[in-house]
């Protein structure tokens, strides 16, 4: 089964953030990269990645015909997806687990959430 595990960036993460060194953020981000080497040594990382500032974001819309994409106005929110991990796994429990070890666990929450599953649908 197929488990999304979403980073959020928010006010709370951004606070610590402020307070760590210099080697401690690039110990962050090679906590990331070994998390994803031994994800996919255990054959469950399908994809991950982090994003870019929001602010890079487009909305895409579509009126009568026609895609508009726009970079305005913004939502006034106090956090946005800086990054995922999809995985695919035996289940739940074993999501979770991969989701403790996400780094910015030990600062803030990670959401898992399963992958909706369509391939039996018929349409």
């Amino acid at each position: 089964m197929k488990y999304l595990i979403l980073i959020q960036s928010n006010e709370r993460s951004l606070a610590v953030w402020e307070t760590l060194s210099d080697e401690q953020r690039m110990e962050f981000g090679r906590g990331h990269l070994q998390l994803t080497e031994e994800m996919t040594k255990a054959g469950v990382c399908v994809a991950s990645e982090g994003l870019a500032d929001p602010s890079l974001a487009r909305w895409v819309s579509v009126r009568d015909g026609r895609t508009v994409a726009s970079d305005g106005p913004f939502a006034e929110v106090k956090e946005h997806l800086a990054g995922f991990y999809l995985i695919d796994v035996e289940d739940l429990d074993e999501a979770i687990s991969w989701a403790a070890r996400v780094p910015d666990a030990a600062f803030t929450q990670v959401e898992v959430r399963p992958v909706l599953d369509m391939s039996g649908w018929e349409f």
